[in-house]
């Protein structure tokens, strides 16, 4: 007798939903936070007298102030979302600041870097924010007690927001390297963010109809004191649990670097000398090199684990570091190439590691209290955001040349690998109060 076909390797319509939102803010992802944005930004500085290496430290700055904000914000945001239908309120209201920034980059003119730098904080808080209760959906789409699940769909969303995102991209490459088709360079690149919003826009509605909050806690008379509590006694069993404290802080560490080149490495080789077009192009491989690897990252992490996998990730980001710091001292000739090495390297890596931290540490945590943890999990992840892209600046600042700010990233690589070595996922949070 044939057995039934196996109801896991169906996706369900709030899986897909789920994995589409990552195709709609990837769009957002690499438009604003990798490539177009930070080049365009270098030329409103520059236009105004700047020097390119003050222009990386200003946008260093900019996404530090950002991941401020958030990293004090999430704990109590994430625990908020834990009462019902509050993660999908949350969620809408941070990904309308986000879309309507985008939108309102349009209108930066040359010379305008203060107002780029206001609206870009205000844009890295809404898609962050989004993100932050995008990933407390997992656990509610994702049913079962299975945690390959979890890595599963989490690698789906990775793979496909980065394959989707190249639509959009390469619909606002067209018109940035043939800027006279609409009328100059600063029109072709205005006109990449409103195609970025309306791509990102469009995705988003499979999630906002289909994707519910199923995993809740009772409400409170007072959610805001209630919160509180809830906050204080979720830190202390974060601190009682070995697994997910380890976890945070091996994430803390290797997610630094791994945020620091996602978002400096278009300003940095923008610094090198490195051609717009060679940028842009180098990047859009990423995303096509990123589609398979985190796809493969995802088979393989059922076949030896997803700490194997994400150790190898780490490994992989301590080459791509060293190519990094030595890029700028190389002859004129071998820059470009070197670059390109880089970026294969970036894309075969950087999706894996993304996915299975969420899915890793969405096992280790109770479904019901997703929005609190991963609002704990958002402090590490966005205070690791400040210190790399800080560094960087502070090193351009004070030596003239950012690549001695690589240095850093190797050792936070280093430590994050060596934390991660002790974390077992077979031991998950326990002791954690529903009131």
């Amino acid at each position: 007798m044939t057995e039934p076909a196996t109801p896991k390797r169906t996706l369900t319509s709030q899986e897909l939903s789920w994995i589409l939102y990552d195709v709609a803010n990837s769009a957002f992802a690499l438009t604003v936070v990798t490539t177009v944005m930070p080049i365009f930004f270098s030329s409103v500085a520059e236009a105004d007298g700047l020097t390119p290496q003050r222009a990386t430290a200003l946008w260093g700055y900019t996404n530090s102030v950002a991941s401020v904000v958030l990293a004090v914000s999430a704990p109590v945001l994430g625990t908020l979302a834990d009462y019902p239908g509050n993660k999908r309120r949350m969620f809408i209201g941070f990904f309308a600041v986000g879309l309507l920034m985008c939108v309102l980059f349009s209108t930066i003119g040359l010379g305008q870097w203060r107002y780029a730098m206001a609206l870009s904080v205000l844009a890295f808080i809404g898609y962050a924010g989004a993100n932050l209760f995008y990933d407390a959906f997992l656990p509610d789409v994702v049913q079962g007690d299975d945690p390959s699940r979890l890595d599963t769909i989490s690698t789906y969303g990775y793979a496909w927001g980065y394959i989707g995102s190249i639509l959009p991209f390469g619909v606002a490459l067209v018109f940035i390297l043939n800027p006279d088709l609409v009328g100059g360079t600063l029109n072709a690149t205005r006109l990449s963010f409103i195609i970025t919003a309306v791509w990102w826009a469009g995705f988003t509605i499979p999630m906002l109809r289909n994707v519910r909050q199923t995993h809740t806690i009772a409400p409170a008379p007072n959610p805001l004191r209630s919160t509180g509590r809830r906050l204080m006694g979720t830190l202390r069993h974060v601190r009682d649990n070995r697994n997910v404290l380890i976890f945070l802080l091996a994430y803390f560490f290797y997610i630094d670097g791994v945020g620091t080149i996602y978002k400096m490495a278009a300003i940095y080789g923008a610094e090198i000398g490195l051609e717009q077009s060679s940028l842009i192009t180098a990047i859009l491989v990423v995303q096509i090199v990123a589609f398979p690897f985190a796809l493969l990252f995802g088979w393989l992490s059922a076949k030896v684990g997803p700490k194997t996998m994400l150790l190898v990730g780490i490994c992989i980001y301590f080459v791509i570091v060293s190519i990094g710091f030595f890029i700028p001292v190389l002859p004129a000739g071998q820059q470009v190439p070197a670059f390109w090495g880089m970026a294969m390297l970036v894309g075969s890596a950087q999706g894996g590691i993304q996915a299975l931290s969420r899915s890793f540490f969405g096992s280790l945590i109770p479904p019901e209290r997703a929005g609190e943890f991963y609002g704990i999990y958002n402090i590490f992840g966005k205070f690791a955001a400040i210190l790399g892209p800080l560094l960087l600046a502070i090193m351009a600042d004070l030596t003239g040349a950012s690549r001695y700010g690589v240095l850093s990233i190797a050792v936070l690589f280093f430590i994050g690998g060596v934390l991660l070595l002790f974390v077992r996922r077979d031991e998950p949070a326990v002791g954690v109060h529903t009131s």
